[in-house]
């Protein structure tokens, strides 16, 4: 049975109806963010990155991630706006939260103690929530929350 080795709670500066995710050893990293964002996907894959979409322009998401030892339990697709899976590689073990607006945020998130390859599960909720408020007033925060899975990819079944 999977358990949990790791939960952290930060926030994510979305501007443009989008944030990244990169690792924090990112001096060689092919396509830095947000270079070749997609923003027709709601999580997006590069070397060392993720891409993930908003429902809202420019508002302050909070993010749970989790890291596991093994495939977590499946989410309630009925708890969620949206939910996608992908293969991702960290160079370090270590990302950090990139806005379009501000760049890197401070803090980082520990994956593990070294690089590797990880499967990510991406969820998140309040999606029409932060796009009226973003537009209502502008900046909202709260609104949109994500929850980030990530467990080694050597056990993904």
């Amino acid at each position: 049975m999977a358990q949990i080795v790791r939960r952290q709670q930060t926030k994510a500066f979305v501007g443009y109806f989008s944030f990244g995710l990169q690792d924090s050893d990112d001096a060689s990293l092919p396509v830095p963010f947000p270079d070749d964002f997609a923003t027709d996907t709601f999580l997006g894959v590069h070397p060392g990155r993720l891409d993930v979409t908003s429902g809202g322009h420019t508002h302050t998401a909070l993010l749970d991630v989790e890291v596991w030892d093994a495939v977590p339990p499946p989410q309630k697709a009925a708890d969620w706006d949206e939910v996608a899976e992908a293969d991702f590689e960290s160079i370090s073990g270590t990302m950090a939260v990139w806005s379009m607006h501000t760049g890197r945020m401070d803090g980082d998130i520990k994956l593990g103690e070294a690089g590797g390859c990880w499967r990510v599960r991406a969820c998140c909720s309040g999606r029409a929530e932060a796009a009226a408020l973003s537009e209502a007033e502008g900046a909202a925060t709260g609104a949109e929350r994500y929850l980030l899975q990530f467990w080694p990819s050597s056990t993904t079944t």
